[in-house]
Formats: C-alpha cells, structure tokens, sequence
C-alpha cells in the first residue's frame, strides 16, 4: 500500500525578511553573561562601566555580530532601570533586583550574591531561554556563575582580570581580598576553562593562584573603530590643546599598582617643556582618591604643578580625543593583566611606552608599536618619553605599526571569533538543539509574526494547532 506524503503548508510558505531574520534568532542558542560591577545603559560606557564590564559589552558585540545570541544580566542600580534593555537583536542587558536599588560599593557585593542568584533562577523560570554557557569577567560574577554551574551543570567560562594577590600587593589584607583569592582559586579550579589574556598572565595565575583547572590564551579585544576616528590636530583642537605642545598621557584609576609615582618621578628629569595629562577613565573608589591625594602632593613637592593635569573622570566618549591628542600613552604599571588602554592608544595611532611586565610584554612589542620599560624605573622611563617627544618621525611610524597590530591582532571581532570556538568545544552535544521550523510551539510562531507584524495565514495557524507535543525552549 503506497502512503501519500502529507502536505505540509510550510513547505511554500513565504516569510518576510523581519519574520525570517526573528525564526534565525530564536534557533540560535543564547549566553547568558554576568556583570554585577558595571552598568550597561549607555552605549558608549560613558559612566558606570569599569573595564572588565566593558570588555564583556565588546565581546557579546562580537558575538553577535557572529549571529549569536547574548543576555547580559546586571544588578539593578537605579529605579529608573528597564527590566529588559534590547541594545539590537540579539543583543540584550537585563537587571536583576538584588538587595537596595542603588549603587553599592562593590567591597559590600558580597552579601548580594544569593539574591542575585535567586532573582536570576526566578527570571529563568519565567521566560525559559535556552542558555547554553556562562561568562563572567569578575570575582563577584564567578561566584555567581559557578553557583549557577553547579545547580544546573551548564558550562562556564571565567575570564581573569587583576588578581587579588598581585592587585592587593602594596595593601594589608582584609577580610575581602582573603575571600576574593579563596573565590579566584575556586573559579580556576572548577569554571570548564579560564580565559587569560597572555601567557604572562597564564604564568601568574599558576604562580599565585592554582595549577589545577583549565586555562586557554584569548587577547583581550577592543573596538577600535571610536579610535580611528579622530586626527592629532582635530583631537588637540577639541581638547584646547595647543599644536606645538609636547603632551604625554596616562589614562586609568589612581591604584598604587599603576605606577603613576614613578610617572611623576620620571617628569622630574624632564625639560620643562611638556605637559602631563592624568585621566581617571573610571568612578573613583576610597583607595583610588586616597593614592591621588597622595600623587598631588608628590607633583606639588617635586614644583610640577604647571606642567600636570588633573583632568578628573572624563566619559570613555572623549577618550578618543586624548589619545589622538598625545605625542606618547605612558602605562608604567607594576602589574597589569588587561592592557586595555595600550590597546586603544595604539588603536589611536599613538605610541605607547610601557612596563616590561604582565600583558603588557605580550600586547606592545619592543621598537615596533612602543617601547617597553622596567617597571619602578624612572631615569629609563624618562629617556623613553624625552625620545618619543623629539625624535617624531620614528615615533610616527610605531604610531602607524600599532594601529595595524592592533587592528588585526586584537580587535573584538578576533576576540570574539577566538571565544565562539572555545564556547563550541565547551558545551557538551546535549545541549545543542537543533531546532527545525516545524518543532517550534504555537506561542513561539504567535511571538515571532507579532514581532514581524504580519498574521497566521487560516492554513498554517490550523498546521500548527494539530501539534500536540510540547517543546523547550
């Protein structure tokens, strides 16, 4: 008995490109990514985005721009916060309640984190998203993520920003570092992969931390498209800043690992012919006004104070008119394991001088892009900065050499393309749901025509009622 195949009305069905483009996303998996020291409500990070919030921002952009699906989840800071931000499709910050609805400092997170979990357990429940990974950048976060991991058994990847027992050096120990370095052991030890941004940073994190756990290499990437913007000469005249002035630029928190006294200290062998701009590119903590207290009178002692700027927390929006504005990007820190801001100097097309140490050995290369000094050196650094003031030409082409290196080696867009591989080798084939168009229930296609502004057509609405079967999704 010959059987007559059964007609399927979707077969010839013709779908707009909005309903198209809504069916893609809702077959792709999602990750889901954890923040709770950054808030995502500008696009730009003009305030509340610290570095490591800023880089999970860059790298879901990324991601999507791959056709992938990425929630970020963030603690609720101000009332005014939406529940849901959808930044574009596929891209979406979503705020959790978790204790008072204000900004907290983040030495008192801590005592959050079960609600955090809990609200984040309950938003599940409710809208059923088919999160197939973890990411956190954070020690608060990794506690997070591995809670989560462990109640659900879905992948997490950490990555390691500044660790305790390097960031905390210089400091005494406090009851919350010891609870940071327990946490940052534990992620290494249990997150299914690490993610460090150099060998060097590998090598520190086995050193101070753990050997135990998994870790893989992946450059922290940036965007550098705000960075190539901007000509010297239309930076310094946004800035007010004269064409003839010999300027030297620092950007980052006022830390005592970033070495800014021994910037100071270098500016004391210099002709008094330059200026110093000191950028604070984030919100100020107790420890950071204390070390700038402390550096002000250090520039007022050594009779600096006509040649150093104090310019307060300046908007990551104008960041890109200091970078092109300055002859020379000075990091002199101790330890560093983002190197972010080399990164956006050279993405600028300026030159950089930094500490031979951690990710910054791995991101400036040595008379190429820069140079590379010791670190706690301030006759060596001297010599770097007076050599990038005078001797233009050269420092022009590292100029140029590091806006390719950048461009090409640690964009968002290679980050991200580095991160989606480590992702698919992560989660197990279990998880990967193949969905087909016809295995989507009825509330799904309902949503993704609404979305797309167009109607069941009598045929298809009665295909899919005839469905009995439930799915996930």
């Amino acid at each position: 008995m010959t059987t007559t195949p059964q007609c399927d009305p979707f077969c010839n069905l013709e779908f707009s490109p909005a309903v198209n483009t809504a069916i893609a996303l809702a077959d792709k998996q999602v990750y889901a990514f954890f923040s709770v020291l950054g808030d995502f409500r500008f696009e730009d990070g003009s305030y509340g985005m610290n570095r490591q919030a800023l880089y999970l921002h860059q790298l879901a952009l990324g991601l999507v721009e791959q056709g992938c699906q990425v929630d970020i989840f963030i603690r609720r800071e101000h009332p005014d916060q939406p529940e849901i931000v959808e930044h574009r499709l596929g891209l979406r910050t979503i705020c959790l309640t978790a204790g008072p609805v204000m900004a907290i400092p983040h030495t008192q997170l801590l005592d959050y984190i079960p609600s955090f979990v809990s609200a984040w357990l309950a938003f599940q429940r409710q809208f059923k998203r088919n999160y197939v990974l973890f990411q956190t950048s954070d020690w608060l976060s990794g506690w997070i993520g591995l809670q989560l991991k462990n109640q659900l058994g879905i992948p997490l990847v950490h990555t390691s920003w500044a660790i305790a027992a390097l960031k905390y050096l210089w400091l005494e120990t406090t009851t919350i570092t010891s609870i940071r370095q327990s946490v940052e052991r534990m992620c290494i030890a249990q997150a299914d992969c690490v993610v460090a941004g150099s060998p060097q940073e590998v090598a520190y994190l086995r050193q101070m931390i753990s050997v135990s756990g998994q870790i893989k290499v992946v450059p922290h990437g940036i965007n550098t498209q705000p960075f190539e913007i901007l000509s010297p000469a239309a930076a310094r005249q946004k800035l007010g800043v004269s064409p003839d002035t010999r300027l030297i630029l620092y950007v980052g928190p006022f830390a005592p690992f970033k070495g800014i006294e021994t910037l100071i200290r270098a500016c004391t062998f210099l002709p008094k012919s330059f200026q110093l701009y000191l950028v604070s590119d984030n919100s100020e903590d107790e420890m950071d006004l204390q070390q700038q207290q402390y550096i002000r009178a250090l520039v007022k002692q050594f009779d600096l104070d006509k040649h150093i700027v104090f310019t307060g927390i300046v908007p990551r929006s104008y960041l890109p008119a200091y970078y092109a504005a300055a002859n020379v990007c000075v990091v002199p820190s101790y330890y560093e394991t983002s190197g972010s801001v080399s990164l956006e100097s050279m993405a600028s097309g300026t030159p950089v001088i930094a500490s031979a140490i951690g990710e910054l050995r791995y991101v400036v290369r040595h008379g190429q892009t820069g140079l590379l000094v010791l670190p706690f050196n301030p006759d060596a650094l001297a010599t770097g900065i007076w050599d990038a003031l005078v001797n233009s030409s050269r420092w022009h082409f590292y100029g140029l050499a590091g806006q390719h290196w950048v461009r090409t080696r640690f964009s968002f867009t290679v980050a991200a393309t580095q991160m989606l591989d480590l992702y698919r080798s992560l989660i197990p084939m279990k998880k990967v749901k193949a969905y087909s168009l016809f295995k989507h229930p009825v509330s799904i296609y309902r949503k993704l025509h609404q979305l797309a502004g167009a109607n069941l057509s009598e045929q298809s609405a009665r295909f899919i009622s005839n469905q009995r079967r439930e799915f996930f999704y």
